[in-house]
C-alpha cells in the first residue's frame, strides 16, 4: 500500500512508574506520543511506509522526539521548526476500581501556533495514499484547524483516502465547537473512526440502551449510529470500537464496521490491561492497513480489534505488534503461551 501521512501534535508523555499514583512518584518514565504519531508508529511497525507531521521547538527534547519515531522507520522529513516548547502528557495509570488519569500540558507549543503558511501539503503528500488525523488536532486552536481543513482540502485533490479519528477530547473543547467544527471536516473524510460516545458528544447522534458507565453496550444500536453518519455526512465507511469496562484492569473489546449498507462486527477480546492508552489509535492503524491492503471487511474489522487488543497488553501509546502476530490472533490464538 502507498504512503500514509498523519498530521497532529506530538507531546512528551511523563508517567510514575508501574501504578503509582502521581503524589508518590519520586521518579517518572519519559516517553513521545500522539495519537496520530502513534498511527504512524503502529503501521510502521506493521511494514507500511509512514510519514508524520507536526511542529517542534528547535531544542534537544524536539530531537529526541524526533529520534523516537525514526527509530520506528517513521518519515520526519517535513517537520517545520517553531514555537518555544514542546507539550507534556501526564499520566497515573489506574488499577481496578481506580480508574486512569490523565493531565495536559499543551496550550501555546510549537503545534498549537502552527500557521497555514507552515505546510507545503502537496509536497508532503507526493506518493501517499492515505492522510489522517484526529478530532484532538483541530480541538487544539482555530488555527490548527484551519491547517487541518487545509491539509483535507489538498489530500481529496491528490486523490488520497482520509481517514478521521474524532476522539472528543472534553478537556480541549465543549461539544458544541466539537460539532461545528468537526462537520467542515467530515465533507473530506472517506473512512471515520469513533468510540462509544464520540458519535453522541460531536454528531449528537447516539445508540439506544447503552450506558457507557454501567457498562452497558448494545451492539446492534450502533449500526443504526453508523447508517446515520454514512447517510448525513455522505462518509463511505465508519467503524466503531466497543469497549465494555469491567473496571480499570479488565475490558471486554470488540469493534464494528460499517460499510456498503452492511455492518459486520468482530469477536469480543476479555483484555487484561497494561496499558490503554493508545487502543483507539492501534485500531485506527489496524482498520488503515487492513483497509489498504484490500482484506474483505470482515477481516478488516478483526484486524483491526486484534491489533488494538494486542497495544492494550503493551506499556505506553504504541502498538509495536507485527502483522504476522495480530495475524496470529485473528486466526485463533489468543492462548499466551511462551513462543520458543
Amino acid at each position: 500500500m502507498k504512503k500514509v501521512v498523519g498530521f497532529g501534535d506530538y507531546l512528551l508523555r511523563l508517567n510514575p512508574k508501574g501504578y503509582l499514583k502521581f503524589i508518590q512518584a519520586p521518579e517518572w518514565e519519559a516517553n513521545f506520543t500522539g495519537a496520530e504519531a502513534n498511527v504512524c508508529v503502529s503501521l510502521a511497525n506493521m511494514g507500511v511506509e509512514t510519514e508524520f507531521v507536526t511542529r517542534l521547538p528547535e531544542n534537544e527534547i524536539s530531537r529526541c522526539g524526533i529520534a523516537a519515531l525514526n527509530k520506528y522507520r517513521v518519515k520526519t522529513d517535513n517537520i517545520p521548526v517553531g514555537g518555544d516548547r514542546i507539550g507534556i502528557f501526564y499520566c497515573e495509570k489506574g488499577a481496578s476500581q481506580r480508574p486512569s488519569k490523565v493531565i495536559y500540558d499543551r496550550m501555546n507549543t510549537g503545534f498549537t501556533t502552527c500557521k497555514t503558511e507552515d505546510y507545503d501539503w502537496e509536497k508532503i503528500f507526493d506518493g501517499a495514499g492515505y492522510f489522517h488525523f484526529t478530532g484532538i488536532t483541530p480541538a487544539l486552536g482555530e488555527s490548527v484547524a484551519a491547517v487541518c481543513l487545509d491539509a483535507c482540502k489538498m489530500a481529496k485533490e491528490c486523490g488520497i483516502t482520509v481517514s478521521c479519528d474524532l476522539n472528543y477530547r472534553k478537556n480541549l473543547w465543549t461539544t458544541e465547537q466539537a460539532k461545528a467544527t468537526m462537520e467542515r471536516l467530515l465533507e473530506y473524510v472517506d473512512i471515520l473512526i469513533a468510540n462509544e460516545e464520540d458519535a453522541e458528544k460531536v454528531l449528537g447522534i447516539s445508540a439506544p440502551d447503552t450506558d457507557v458507565t454501567a457498562g452497558k453496550l448494545n451492539k446492534e444500536g450502533y449500526v443504526s449510529v453508523a447508517k446515520q453518519i454514512c447517510r448525513k455526512y455522505g462518509i463511505p465507511t465508519v467503524a466503531i470500537t466497543l469497549r465494555q469496562s469491567i473496571s480499570a484492569s479488565d475490558n471486554n473489546w470488540s469493534g464494528m464496521l460499517y460499510t456498503n449498507d452492511t455492518a459486520y462486527f468482530s469477536r469480543e477480546y476479555a483484555v487484561h490491561l497494561v496499558d490503554r492508552v493508545g487502543g483507539g489509535d492501534s485500531f485506527g492503524a489496524g482498520l488503515i492497513f487492513a483497509i489498504g491492503h484490500g482484506f474483505e471487511p470482515q477481516k478488516c474489522i478483526d484486524y483491526a480489534v486484534a491489533a488494538s487488543c494486542l497495544k492494550q497488553t503493551m506499556e505506553w501509546d504504541v502498538n509495536l505488534s507485527t502483522e504476522k502476530e495480530i495475524m496470529t490472533l485473528v486466526n485463533g490464538d489468543g492462548s499466551g503461551r511462551v513462543q520458543r
